[in-house]
């Protein structure tokens, strides 16, 4: 790709970066199988199953797309994605914590959900009849849905029978459903560019942006990380600081993806930010399958990143009120000033997190708890104010209508 082709605008609609982050994920879960097969890496179980229920949830709370097919957005199905993302963030960190749970999550999910996708494709009047009809590309849509939803059925029976087949044949399996799951999203993307009236908003009657989403399950990564870092500071718990980062990249990699928003502010939606994305992505997965190889590198760069996006948005705050913008304007309303107040808070605590990375026992791990608890309270109630704020742009318009 072109340096000037790298730079222009990138139009993924977010089910294909999903699709695309998941393909990643079982590719290089897949791949890494082998070594570890043979002995030469380890291997960290819970964390690969922590971000699969990760991309669950995320799937369901911002798409509403649920392991069985799609469902109205509602109160009831954010809060079930919000607690299979909750499982999914205490399996990465803490090892072996909810026991056999995660297993048998992912085991229907992948299993049951699978063959229920499958079925509905066939024998949904809207899908399997309509798209052989059209043919061309929706030819290659029906060949791609049914090896991702076949491909997943098998997993779904691996995860819950591990000893079915030998761990080689299982990372070949895991290839496969690597590539049907890219296939499928280039496939989904070129569909979307030659039919835009196929994107479909997600139904519901909860109106959750997707920038809104990932604030609100980075919300609740952030306030579990720090609950946890407690009990784990206290020697109570055992945690696994690799897939801990692994995780938080991948999160960090999502933004970028879906909004542009890296951790040191708001760029466009390039092809260049999408490789980026996808880079991060690759570690984080990495970070979380095979234990301590990436902790170094990963904790250097979350923590500069953490300083200096924590720098820039001070800056971006700051520099108006300095020079003095807008004091002509009349008094500024509270709800303004109490997402200020939020900003800086949450940067404050950004700059002290990343330090307390990159200076080992600067901070104390209780205190890093709280400090990270504490930013993930203010990340969602960043998320209330900005809902209260819709409200009032919405009661203005009505106003002057």
């Amino acid at each position: 790709m072109a340096g000037k082709d790298l730079l222009k605008k990138a139009e993924l609609e977010f089910d294909v970066v999903v699709l695309i982050v998941a393909g990643i994920t079982m590719l290089i879960t897949g791949t890494l199988l082998f070594p570890v097969s043979a002995g030469v890496l380890p291997y960290y179980e819970n964390g690969l199953y922590g971000l699969l229920l990760f991309v669950f949830a995320l799937q369901m709370v911002t798409l509403g797309r649920t392991p069985f097919g799609d469902a109205p957005r509602s109160k009831a199905l954010l809060a079930t994605g919000g607690a299979i993302a909750a499982v999914g963030i205490v399996t990465c960190f803490i090892p072996d914590i909810f026991s056999r749970v995660p297993r048998i999550i992912l085991s229907v999910c992948f299993g049951p959900g699978g063959v229920a996708l499958l079925l509905q494709m066939f024998f949904s009047k809207d899908k399997f009849p309509k798209w052989r009809q059209y043919g061309g590309i929706f030819r290659q849509l029906i060949a791609a849905c049914t090896a991702v939803y076949a491909l997943s059925a098998l997993i779904g029976l691996l995860i819950f029978r591990q000893d079915m087949l030998s761990t080689p044949m299982t990372a070949v399996v895991a290839i496969l459903s690597g590539i049907s799951l890219v296939y499928l999203a280039v496939t989904l993307q070129r569909v979307y560019l030659t039919y835009p009236e196929a994107v479909h908003e997600p139904e519901g009657d909860v109106d959750l942006p997707i920038d809104r989403a990932m604030i609100l399950l980075t919300g609740i990564f952030m306030v579990l990380l720090g609950i946890l870092l407690v009990p784990v500071s206290l020697g109570r718990l055992p945690f696994s600081g690799s897939a801990q980062l692994g995780l938080l990249m991948v999160i960090l990699a999502l933004q970028m993806l879906a909004t542009g928003n890296s951790p040191i502010g708001p760029f466009p939606r390039t092809w260049l930010m999408i490789i980026i994305g996808l880079v991060f992505v690759s570690l984080g997965v990495v970070s979380c399958i095979i234990p301590g190889i990436l902790v170094p590198p990963l904790t250097v760069l979350i923590g500069v990143l953490n300083i200096l996006g924590g720098v820039l948005m001070l800056k971006r705050i700051f520099t108006p009120i300095i020079k003095g913008h807008g004091r002509e304007s009349g008094p500024v309303p509270e709800i303004l000033v109490r997402l200020n107040v939020v900003q800086v808070a949450m940067n404050v605590v950004s700059i002290m997190f990343g330090t307390s990375m990159l200076i080992h026992n600067l901070i104390p791990g209780m205190v890093i708890g709280v400090i990270l608890a504490a930013n993930g309270g203010l990340l969602l109630y960043l998320m209330h104010i900005m809902f209260v704020i819709d409200g009032m742009k919405k009661e203005a318009v009505r106003s002057s209508a």
